[in-house]
C-alpha cells in the first residue's frame, strides 16, 4: 500500500510571535506606546525584580524594586528641575503596592523633609518632619497628620511635648516657653490649652523673661489636680 504522508500540524504563526514577544528575565529598554520606557527584569510580562522606569509626560524616574508590575520594595523616585533640568530626589525608601509604604525619606519642593514611616502613600507611624520655618516635629503620625504622642520644637527654642490629634495639640501635654523661662503643664483641646499649671522654669537664664516672676500659689496637691483633669479628659474621649 502506498504510504500517505500528512503535513505536520503547526501552530499559527501568531502563536510563535507571541511567545517571542513575552517578556521574562532581564531585558533591554522597552518602550510603551505613550513613550514611557523601562529597563530591567520581567516575570510573565510584568515588571518584576530590579528595574528603572522613566515617564515621558513628567520626566520622572524610578529606580528600584518591582513586584508584578508595581513598585514594591526599596527604590528611589526623582523628578527633573523645571529650570535646570537636573534630577532632584523626591523619595527614597520602601514601597508597597506602588505607593510609599514602610520607612523612607521624602523631600518636598519647598525644602521641607520628612523621614519616617509611611502607609498607603501617607505619613503614618513614627516620623520626623522638618518644616521650612525651622520647626521640627518628631512623633506619631496617622493619615498624614500628627496623631498620638509627639514633640514640636519651634525655631525660638520653645517646644511642646504631649498628645496630638488631627494635627493639633490635644490631650495632656507640656509647653516649655524657654524664651520666657516658663512651663505650662495641662490639657489641650484642638490646639487650645483648657486648663493647666504655669510655673517659672529656668527664668534666670531665659533670653526674654517677664518683668516679674509668677506668684507662688499654694496647692495641696498640684499633681492631683492635673491627674483629675486628665481623668476627666480621658472619660470624655472614651
Amino acid at each position: 500500500m502506498p504510504v500517505i504522508k500528512y503535513p505536520r500540524i503547526r501552530d499559527p504563526l501568531f502563536y510563535e510571535w507571541d511567545r517571542k514577544a513575552q517578556k521574562c528575565g532581564l531585558r533591554h529598554t522597552i518602550f510603551a506606546v505613550n513613550g514611557d520606557q523601562y529597563t530591567g527584569e520581567w516575570l510573565d510580562n510584568l515588571k518584576h525584580g530590579k528595574g528603572t522606569q522613566i515617564w515621558k509626560s513628567t520626566g520622572a524616574i524610578y529606580s528600584g524594586d518591582w513586584k508584578f508590575g508595581k513598585r514594591d520594595g526599596y527604590g528611589s523616585y526623582s523628578v527633573p528641575d523645571p529650570v535646570t533640568k537636573e534630577y532632584k530626589r523626591v523619595y527614597t525608601g520602601l514601597w508597597e503596592n506602588d505607593r510609599r509604604g514602610g520607612r523612607g525619606v521624602f523631600f518636598y519642593p519647598n525644602g521641607e523633609c520628612y523621614e519616617g514611616e509611611w502607609s498607603n502613600g501617607l505619613r503614618s507611624g513614627w516620623g520626623k518632619m522638618q518644616y521650612k520655618d525651622g520647626s521640627v516635629y518628631e512623633g506619631q503620625w496617622l493619615v498624614d497628620q500628627h496623631n498620638g504622642q509627639g514633640v514640636l520644637r519651634l525655631p525660638n527654642g520653645n517646644r511642646y511635648e504631649g498628645g496630638w490629634k488631627d494635627g493639633k495639640k490635644h490631650g495632656p501635654g507640656k509647653y516649655f516657653y524657654l524664651d520666657k523661662g516658663q512651663q505650662l503643664e495641662g490639657i489641650w483641646v484642638a490646639d487650645i490649652p483648657k486648663c493647666g499649671i504655669l510655673v517659672d522654669f529656668g527664668r534666670d537664664n531665659a533670653p526674654a523673661p517677664p518683668q516679674y516672676p509668677l506668684p507662688e500659689i499654694e496647692l495641696h496637691d498640684p499633681a492631683g489636680v492635673l491627674a483629675e483633669a486628665r481623668a476627666m479628659f480621658d472619660d470624655s474621649h472614651n
